[in-house]
């Protein structure tokens, strides 16, 4: 009985093929026989001491080439209208080697080549087939891991559109089992789809999502602590999820990166800060942060230091703490790191408007136990005679 197929076709010119290597020709050049090739193909060729065209086999008069900008031209418009620029590649369920290397193929192409990637985002058809094929079919972990890297390439919009609730179980396989690449791939395809209050529910619904995305955070490296945090954040609306969130340890996580005096990305500790703001919104949260001094010091030692936002994100979390929470605990750490110097100097900064109100509600909680720092402060204003 004969297969049946499920397909995914992507075809390509012939004239638009390198000669040598059968794909598409992103660099063509023409060689004295008139015959034109991809300029890494050709200079392979030359270079390995051959002097004659592959095509012809004529003798070369000369073994330079130049571009054949015409039909670069062609390629590129081409390029831009029709499906992605692989050769003939075959998608199917009923033969995962081929699937694999197709796939791997696709993904290989599309980060190389920006024209490629254009091409790819819009090719609704190509990207719908894989989702279908994700979701349908019982892929093993190297096709989903491809799968999500390829999906993660796209944009937020197109994402969104594509990836629903029933594609959600299979973001939980790659992060629990794909490589380090692909939770990656996972976590940002999460962040790009959580933009409204539906998909995040719908999200949360999901089992082992959180878990999954925490163990990510845990793994080490910054770019899975950004893609992790970021991911948590996007869906973090709920006061059961940011429970979740703190009941999963991430306050002592997140203690630990900003303890951590060789992470130097910037990006990595503003994701730090605005995590601990999001669990700061919940009083499980608060708590949590109380209890961690060395939280509480490190985001004290960050303000000012790493970015405005970083120190935007710093500053609620110790509004949240010390003058919502009102923790003596967290009062006493303050006046040790010199918290209520760094409040003065941000009221002298050119920060955002709610910071400053921030720093100056904190002044007022703080100034009880320092009022000898603090006779020259007027609260109605932001003058600050020297202390």
């Amino acid at each position: 009985m004969a297969k049946t197929q499920n397909e995914l076709c992507v075809s390509i010119p012939s004239y638009f093929r390198c000669p040598i290597s059968l794909e598409l020709m992103k660099s063509p050049v023409s060689l004295s026989t008139g015959v034109t090739y991809d300029r890494t193909s050709i200079q392979t060729w030359l270079d390995g001491g051959n002097i004659t065209c592959p095509a012809t086999m004529q003798s070369l008069s000369s073994p330079s080439f130049v571009p054949n900008l015409t039909l670069h031209r062609l390629i590129h418009l081409w390029s831009l209208s029709q499906s992605p620029p692989s050769p003939r590649l075959f998608l199917s369920v009923d033969n995962i080697h081929d699937l694999t290397l197709s796939l791997q193929k696709i993904f290989d192409r599309a980060t190389k080549s920006k024209d490629d990637l254009r091409v790819l985002e819009k090719s609704e058809a190509f990207l719908d087939s894989i989702v279908k094929l994700m979701v349908k079919s019982d892929e093993k972990i190297e096709n989903l891991e491809l799968i999500f890297l390829i999906l993660n390439l796209c944009n937020g919009e197109k994402i969104h559109k594509l990836i629903d609730s029933s594609c959600y179980s299979k973001i939980v396989s790659v992060l629990r089992n794909g490589s380090v690449a692909s939770k990656i791939a996972a976590a940002r395809i999460v962040s790009k789809i959580a933009i409204d209050k539906g998909t995040k529910s719908s999200l949360m619904e999901t089992a082992n999502l959180i878990v999954e995305l925490n163990n990510l955070v845990k793994s080490g490296s910054d770019s899975s602590i950004k893609a992790g945090l970021s991911a948590l954040i996007a869906v973090a609306n709920s006061k059961a999820t940011k429970m979740e969130i703190v009941r999963l340890g991430m306050v002592r996580r997140v203690a630990e990166v900003l303890c951590d005096s060789g992470r130097t990305d910037i990006l990595v500790i503003q994701k730090s800060m605005e995590m601990l703001e999001v669990m700061a919104m919940c009083t499980e949260g608060r708590k949590a942060i109380c209890e961690e001094e060395k939280c509480v010091v490190e985001i004290v030692k960050k303000l000012m230091k790493v970015s405005p936002t970083a120190t935007e994100h710093g500053v609620t979390v110790l509004w949240s703490v010390c003058y919502l929470f009102r923790d003596e605990k967290v009062k006493e750490i303050l006046g040790k790191s010199n918290g209520l110097g760094k409040c003065l100097l941000l009221l002298q900064s050119d920060c955002k408007p709610i910071v400053k109100q921030m720093c100056g509600d904190l002044v007022k909680v703080l100034r009880v136990n320092y009022k000898s720092c603090l006779g020259a402060y007027d609260t109605k204003t932001t003058h600050i005679m020297p202390y």
